[in-house]
């Protein structure tokens, strides 16, 4: 396999992100997914982590069938609250002997009923030394085009950011509609003196109902604009899904022309709308 680091500096990278599956027909339809994606080419692939550890075994577990199993990179993503540094160098010793060499390094979030659960870690950056510490891995961070939801403002948000990437080695963005985002934060990085790699996150609306509690949680906003052209589709679940490709398609187009490093696709553990992004750019194998 590569580290994730090495791809980037070859040039653009085209990767997709699922979540470990919670039951055996969930499991069965990310195979499904991982199969009818491969064809793709994709450089990379990365698997979530549940708040607290929630999943933690399910990620591992997916991390490593994918990256054995399929011939595709696989990087693991891994979050500090709510766990003790014993507990982060197993999960990483596991994948250190596993041949995984890739691994997105988080804060995470405090999942309920676990507000006292010790933290020996706070903050994404301590989790990056950890992870220098226990082996050779590729480490990437997550990167908020329009803030960090708990920021207390732009600046502190990207100095923050700025720290993290001086120690990782690349970061991939939460999901965002408008380029402008995405290309203002690229910006003041390099203001600040920081010109790692920043791939930006794209997450296609192909459900109404879902995509603003969704952007609400990530801290994004569903520009009105957008949003009333989806409204004006409501009911009509196939436009609403064309339109959302569309225009992903033309966001990847703009990120692209504008120099993104690659393209990072939430594909929600299904694979039509991002297959069809792909041939609408002419990329993929």
């Amino acid at each position: 396999m590569a580290k994730i680091s090495e791809l980037l500096a070859a040039g653009p990278t085209w990767s997709f992100e699922f979540f470990p599956p919670k039951t055996d027909e969930a499991a069965r339809a990310l195979e499904k997914t991982v199969g009818e994606l491969q064809p793709l080419d994709p450089s990379f692939v990365s698997v979530t982590y549940g708040a607290g550890g929630s999943t933690r075994e399910r990620t591992r577990d997916v991390v490593i069938h994918i990256e054995r199993d399929t011939g595709i990179t696989a990087m693991a993503h891994l979050t500090c609250v709510a766990h003790s540094r014993e507990q982060l160098v197993s999960l990483l010793e596991e994948y250190r002997e596993a041949g995984i060499e890739n691994i997105l390094a988080l804060g995470g979030d405090v999942p309920d009923g676990m507000e006292d659960a010790p933290s020996d870690l706070a903050y994404a950056s301590e989790l990056v030394a950890l992870v220098q510490e226990v082996g050779d891995f590729s480490i990437g961070v997550a990167a908020h085009p329009e803030l960090h939801p708990r920021s207390p403002d732009r600046t502190s948000d990207r100095r923050m950011l700025a720290a993290k990437l001086l120690v990782a080695d690349f970061a991939i963005t939460q999901f965002f509609f408008e380029a402008h985002h995405y290309l203002r934060m690229v910006d003041e990085l390099a203001a600040l003196g920081v010109a790692k790699p920043v791939v930006p996150g794209i997450m296609p609306v192909t459900n109404l109902k879902s995509v603003g509690r969704m952007a609400a949680m990530s801290g994004a906003e569903f520009p009105p604009h957008l949003a009333e052209r989806f409204e004006a589709l409501a009911d009509d679940p196939d436009a609403v899904r064309a339109l959302g490709i569309e225009l992903a398609t033309e966001l990847c187009a703009e990120l692209l022309a504008a120099g993104a490093p690659g393209l990072h696709f939430y594909t929600l553990n299904r694979s039509p709308a991002t297959r069809q992004i792909y041939e609408n750019l002419g990329l993929g194998g």
